[in-house]
């Protein structure tokens, strides 16, 4: 009893595996069963030709016979015309039992055609589903790949769909905030650049002026101008940006 629970057991588990291996790719299997089937029909076709190759034999006999019967008829014949009615009746037996074999040859003959016959729809009937068969097996297998990848467009376009509640549209609200953020620093930058080159000009144009006029002091003092000999234009002085 434990025994056979523990066959059952086992014997179950090897039914969910083999489903398994099954339905993983039922492709393969079918092309698995039909490869089984073609070398099946391909044994079947050598046993049909060996099957054919008996119908022959079976044929030729029959050939032989008829032509012996017709031997032994003529022969017959012959003695008998000639009174020799001992050796015709001597070869009138032998064609009786020659006749015998042909019609026992007849019917094997014919039960040989019949049968062959039989089997030859068979396998021309096998090779037919076995075409039928491979065709559907290249039918479903590019239909399986489409569906498969209709499928996974599917997924990708349900994926696609992004928005603010999507992880995805949360990350590119993120992306969107930091862009702006960047945007608005070089733009300040910018801003910032041009008030410092404005003021830094405006300083150098100040100490320019300054220089000049302590040079011009510093002339006076050594005597080397006077007030009077000195016909300066009068300068107009910017310290700053135009108001």
């Amino acid at each position: 009893m434990i025994f056979q629970k523990l066959w059952s057991s086992f014997r179950a588990q090897m039914n969910k595996l083999a489903n398994f291996f099954w339905e993983a790719d039922p492709i393969a299997q079918m092309r698995y069963e039909y490869d089984r089937s073609v070398e099946e029909l391909k044994q079947g076709r050598v046993g049909l030709e060996q099957y054919r190759a008996l119908v022959e034999r079976v044929s030729r006999q029959v050939k032989e016979g008829e032509r012996h019967v017709a031997q032994l008829e003529a022969q017959a014949k012959a003695y008998l015309k000639a009174g020799d009615r001992a050796t015709a009746a001597k070869f009138a037996l032998e064609m009786e039992k020659a006749k015998k074999d042909l019609a026992a040859n007849n019917e094997q003959l014919a039960m040989h055609e019949e049968s062959y016959n039989n089997n030859l729809k068979k396998i021309q009937h096998a090779t037919k589903k076995l075409g039928e068969v491979r065709s559907k097996i290249q039918k479903y297998d590019a239909e399986i790949k489409m569906s498969e990848a209709e499928a996974e467009v599917a997924k990708l376009s349900e994926s696609f769909n992004f928005n603010v509640t999507t992880d995805f549209g949360q990350l590119e609200q993120v992306v969107q905030e930091r862009i702006d953020k960047n945007r608005g620093a070089v733009r300040v930058a910018a801003d910032l650049s041009e008030r410092g080159v404005a003021d830094i000009k405006a300083e150098e144009a100040m100490e320019s002026q300054m220089a000049d006029d302590a040079l011009k002091r510093m002339e006076m003092s050594l005597g080397l101008v006077t007030p009077e000999t000195t016909q300066t234009a009068p300068v107009q002085k910017e310290l700053g940006p135009a108001q």
